[in-house]
Parts: structure tokens; sequence; C-alpha cells
């Protein structure tokens, strides 16, 4: 652990700019996208398949909203934009939304070139000057590019555009915009010291799960330490043999039907001796022996725009407790223009 009133990185204090003002670029983004996010949600109706293309962050973003386009009758996949270029599948028929908070990574450049005809495109993008936004129509978020590394402001910004296309297809936004509006304030102080001895951290849901992975990409980049997820039946399927005291594990479960699931994952979990952590908006009892995060009853967007300030604060402070300069990138770069 790092000493006690050590300097706040400079990569950290660049996050807690970004952090400052997610929720209000948020809001902002979900006011400014009306018309835009009508025509790209008339698309989807129309075609009724979606695939979701993304990289690192804006995948994870893409994997989250997945079950909300599919409550609505509509066959959603999310794909990472790098397995589409190597093993496409095929795009007649469908409705491609393609995120990048950048609008310049290297898979989005070399999709846009390689895809040809066939398929509605529309972008997602924090930067309204960016290759995406000029080859694609689409939704633009407030505040432009996120500079800090680490995805924070980005996540919040993209799942408030997504929050607007929803809308248009029918979904009642208020539930959602009232967590961006008034952030519930949950202490993180009980989950970083259940965290403090592992030396993984494996982050899993159910229908969660891409808030699971988002957070488990972020912890990764700014811990340096192997953080990664698994889908709730994917770890109970063989994975569960690592468990133990060096391998924390942090758990979502909403108001929704699969909270039953995650709740036996966790005695699971418990009962392996692994330090656990659950962000919990089930409105369910807590689980004996986790740390629980516990938030207003929610599921789908309201739960996930919730927990998600909640956990950045987690992942950031665990990472400052282990490395000297956290949120400064030593192999990797904001913008990933190679493939």
């Amino acid at each position: 652990m790092m000493p006690a009133g050590k300097p706040r990185p400079a990569g950290l204090l660049a996050i807690d700019r970004e952090m400052a003002r997610q929720h209000a670029d948020a809001i902002a983004s979900f006011q400014q996208n009306v018309i835009i996010a009508a025509k790209a949600a008339a698309a989807i109706r129309q075609s009724g398949r979606l695939l979701l293309l993304g990289m690192g962050g804006s995948h994870a973003v893409g994997r989250a909203v997945e079950p909300l386009y599919r409550a609505h009758g509509i066959d959603a996949l999310a794909l990472p934009l790098s397995e589409q270029l190597g093993q496409p599948l095929p795009l007649a028929g469908r409705t491609v939304l393609v995120t990048s908070q950048s609008g310049e990574s290297a898979e989005v450049v070399r999709w846009f070139a390689e895809k040809g005809d066939g398929a509605d495109a529309f972008g997602l993008t924090l930067e309204s000057a960016s290759f995406l936004a000029r080859t694609a129509p689409g939704l633009i978020g407030a505040g432009g590019t996120e500079l800090a590394f680490a995805a924070t402001r980005s996540l919040t910004v993209s799942f408030a555009l997504h929050l607007a296309i929803l809308s248009a297809l029918g979904d009642d936004p208020a539930a959602a915009l009232a967590a961006l509006e008034a952030p519930e304030t949950v202490d993180i102080d009980h989950a970083l010291a259940a965290l403090s001895g592992v030396t993984t951290i494996v982050t899993s849901g159910r229908r969660l799960q891409g808030l699971a992975e988002a957070l488990a990409l972020g912890l990764t980049e700014l811990s340096r330490l192997p953080c990664f997820s698994l889908e709730g039946g994917q770890l109970r399927h063989g994975p569960m043999e690592m468990l133990g005291q060096r391998t924390g594990v942090i758990l979502f479960r909403g108001d929704d039907p699969t909270a039953e699931l995650v709740t036996a994952m966790a005695v699971s979990v418990v009962e392996a001796g692994a330090p656990l952590a659950i962000f919990d908006s089930s409105g369910q009892a807590p689980v004996s022996g986790a740390v629980t995060l516990a938030f207003k009853p929610a599921s789908g967007l309201a739960a996930i725009l919730a927990m998600l300030p909640v956990a950045q604060r987690l992942m950031i402070a665990f990472a400052d407790a282990r490395v000297d300069n956290a949120g400064t990138p030593v192999r990797s770069t904001k913008i990933t223009r190679s493939e």
C-alpha cells in the first residue's frame, strides 16, 4: 500500500477533472441529441437488428446496453471492432452503432474504409471534429474529447447517448436522468479495505455484466494488476478454482430477474474465502460475508448510472494505493492509432 498523504499523481488529477463534469455533460448529451437519436432509433426499429461496435471502454458500453435493446425485441449484439474486422458478421439488414470516444481509433478508420454498403451506420463519439463524426451521422457527446487516461466521463456520456436512443424507442428516461441529476453518495472505504490484500480482481454480473467489464478494464489500466471480467455463468463454469484470499471479486446486482443468480454467486465466493464487494441496486438483503455498496432499487441504465461513479472512485483509490503515478500510462496511449 502506498503511504498516506502522498501527492496526488497528475494522471489522477486529470481523471478528477473529467469526473467532476461527467454528470452535467451526460445530461447535456441526452438533451442535445434528441433529433439524431430519434433517427437512429427509427433505423434500429425498422431493421430489428443492431450491431454495437467499439474497442476498450466503448465495447464495454455496448455490452452494457445489449440487454436494453433486446428488451425491445431488437436482435442486438455487441462485438469488438477488431473482431468484426477479422471475423465479420454480414452487415446486410443490420443497423450499426460505432462507438469511439475519440472517433480516431485505428479500427474505426479501417472499418469504414472496408465495410462497403449494406448497413445503416451511426457513430457515437465525444469529438465533433473526429473522423467518426465526419464519416457517419451520429450522436456527439457534450464536453469534447476525454483527455485523461482510463475511461470515466466518456463512459457516462456514452451511456447518456444510448439513453437518448432508448428513450426514442419508448423507454422512460426519468430514473436514469435522476441518477445523473442527484448522484447517490456511497462509501467505498469498506470495499477498499476488503480488497487491500488482493493481487487480482475479477468483476462479474449478469444483466449488468457490461458495467462489470468496464470496471475491470479501468482497474487494469490504472493499477497495472491483472483485473478481468467474467459473466456470472462463465465464472461458475470452472474459473471458480482461482478464488481465494488473494483474488478479489466485485459483483453487480440489479433489481432484475437475474438478481438471484448473482446472490448465489456471492454466497459461493464467500464460501471460497475470496474478498467480495457487491454493487447492489437489487433491493434485496445483503449477503453475509460480503461488503455491500447499497443503492436505491434500480435496473438498466438507472442502475448503471448510479453505480458507475462509485465504481470509478473505487478503481481510482485501489490503483492509487498501489502505483506511484496511477493514471499515467506506461505502455498505452489514450487514442490507439495502431492495431
